[in-house]
């Protein structure tokens, strides 16, 4: 019998989980405070609902498959975005929610990467950009409480499919995850894989001062982000060549990094839901419970009971009634306290 966690999985206990619980109540008071309700949706979904329209983005293709007793294809889901659809039928509109769950992608792991992972999304189904706006001014503050510097990137999927086409580029889709891993790869690697799309100029567009790309139509919604965000006082940078890599995405998009990790901690942009304007975006919290420094309550009792049981979980059931954390144990002092000081 095989006991030990499988490759990309792990238990999480003492500390660790209890930093984990913290950030998350930090997250839900943010996104209540900005007017998100909680949902849940199940880990398990049908298979080609899994999938939906996205069947060829490489995140869709590491899905873990199933198959019950009624032999039907199910699959674990990947993300929590595509449960919207169900989510916000007959809902009334603006519908803003929050979930906090599982994801599960059957894809090579690293000291940063687990088969298995927390997300923690928020919504907003039929959204304007002040709503993309808020969404980011909601992340900034979450990050900041948690002892994270945000560094706030935006782009338009639209400017870049308006670049593509005023280029002649024929295999846009194919084009865009290039361009999109120009702070991932070297730019010599990249041109090289652009050349098999005869794309391999437009390199040259992508490294242009922000004021040239005035003079593209999509980048007015560029814009207008950027303005709601100075309402906010969030700063946002503007990055040509951020695609994401979700091709549900069709306006905006954004993502967040920080020091000591190269890859993103919060990411997102606007997609359609049910044929409405939506916009939405999701905190990784395992690679935010690496960087984050919350403030932990480190107030808790141990109650020692030598025959005085009674007394005891009197005085236990006190100090619970205060929200004081309390540990009654009866016994040996000894044992205790060598309980107390593993805690």
């Amino acid at each position: 019998m095989i006991t030990e966690t499988i490759k990309g999985f792990r238990d999480i206990t003492s500390e660790q989980a209890k930093k984990r619980e913290k950030i998350r109540s930090i997250l839900k008071k943010r996104f209540e405070l900005y007017g998100f309700e909680p949902a849940e949706t199940p880990i398990i979904e049908g298979e080609d609902f899994v999938k939906g329209d996205n069947s060829k983005d490489e995140a869709v293709s590491d899905i873990f498959k199933l198959e019950d007793k009624g032999k039907r294809k199910l699959a674990l889901r990947y993300e929590l975005t595509f449960q919207l659809k169900r989510l916000a039928i007959n809902k009334k509109l603006p519908y803003k929610v929050y979930r906090i769950g599982e994801v599960f992608r059957d894809e090579p792991t690293t000291s940063n990467r687990f088969r298995q992972f927390t997300q923690c999304d928020i919504d907003t189904i039929g959204a304007t950009i002040k709503d993309e706006a808020e969404i980011l001014a909601l992340a900034s503050e979450a990050l900041l409480e948690l002892g994270i510097s945000p560094e706030i990137c935006i782009n338009s999927r639209k400017l870049l499919n308006e670049i593509l086409e005023k280029e002649g580029i024929k295999e846009k889709d194919r084009v865009i995850i290039e361009i999109d891993k120009l702070d991932k790869l070297p730019e010599s690697q990249i041109k090289e894989n652009l050349k098999k799309y005869k794309a391999e100029k437009i390199l040259d567009i992508f490294k242009k001062q922000q004021s040239y790309f005035k003079k593209y139509e999509a980048y007015k919604e560029v814009e207008e982000l950027i303005k709601y965000c100075n309402l906010y006082n969030t700063k946002v940078e503007f990055r040509p060549f951020l695609a994401r890599g979700l091709s549900y995405y069709n306006g905006n998009v954004f993502e967040i990094k920080t020091r000591g990790v190269k890859e993103t901690i919060f990411g997102g942009g606007t997609y359609p839901t049910n044929g409405i304007n939506s916009t939405g975006a999701s905190f990784g919290l395992d690679r935010i419970e690496q960087l984050a420094k919350p403030a932990m309550a480190n107030q808790k009792v141990l109650i020692i009971s030598i025959g005085k049981d009674k007394e005891a979980i009197n005085f236990a059931q006190l100090l619970r009634k205060n929200n004081i954390p309390a540990v009654f144990l009866s016994g040996k002092p000894s044992k205790a306290l060598e309980y107390a000081n593993s805690q």
